[in-house]
């Protein structure tokens, strides 16, 4: 991936999980305008890289830069992120979640209405979040991506208990986001049709505990113990 004005560069990235280096060195960049699709086995680290570019884990090594930023500025600050979970407030309905969403994000007054329309939910916007189906609820959280104009997308398992016209609706919204110069990150098991995309294969960090050392600091099972 090519450097390029506006984009993404991650330098030699290490990240930690439980004293466990997940991301070892990892280094890419993304233009403004391109998608990448992180694959690999289960453990080989698309969720925690993910949520290390949201900001949520802190790198032990490595450089994370948004290229054209203030030098203040924070790289969550200029990303959406939608995880596995929703995120909203289940007691709160459709309309007050979008709303507080783009408030918090400093969207454009209003842009909760858009949003609402858009995700096709405009018939549910003032029922509590609490009472819509999954599928429903998963699109409150696709709603987020489309309250406030963020340069990064971060996406980790987006298609979660949507279905098949959802899906499409999704990859609407990434590909506007992209034709308008945005950057995409996703994690999914489902093929989504961002163009343009790249692949990123992450692979497992070779573990080289013994498991000698695994059991090493457990005490030792005292016989005739109660079980």
């Amino acid at each position: 991936m090519s450097k390029a004005e506006g984009g993404l560069s991650v330098r030699d990235l290490s990240v930690e999980r439980g004293g466990r280096t997940v991301i070892a060195d990892l280094s890419f960049e993304i233009e403004p305008g391109q998608a990448v699709l992180l694959t690999g086995p289960n453990g080989a680290g698309k969720t925690t890289l993910i949520r290390t570019l949201a900001g949520l884990l802190s790198p032990i090594g490595g450089v994370i830069a948004l290229q054209g930023a203030a030098v203040d500025d924070q790289l969550s600050e200029q990303c959406h992120y939608v995880a596995h979970t929703n995120a909203a407030k289940t007691d709160l309905t459709v309309r007050q979640n979008l709303r507080f969403w783009a408030r918090f994000m400093r969207g454009v007054p209003g842009a909760e209405e858009a949003a609402i329309s858009e995700v096709g939910l405009a018939s549910l916007g003032d029922i509590p979040v609490r009472y819509l189906s999954a599928g429903q609820q998963r699109r409150v959280a696709i709603g987020r991506l489309l309250v406030a104009k963020r340069a990064l997308w971060l996406l980790d398992e987006p298609t979660v208990s949507l279905d098949a016209a959802n899906t499409a609706r999704l990859e609407k919204f990434g590909n506007a986001h992209l034709a308008a110069g945005g950057m995409i990150v996703a994690a999914t098991h489902i093929p989504l049709d961002f163009k343009p995309m790249v692949e990123l294969k992450l692979s497992p960090v070779a573990f080289d505990a013994e498991v000698d050392d695994l059991w090493g600091e457990l005490p030792p099972l005292q016989s005739g113990a109660e079980a």
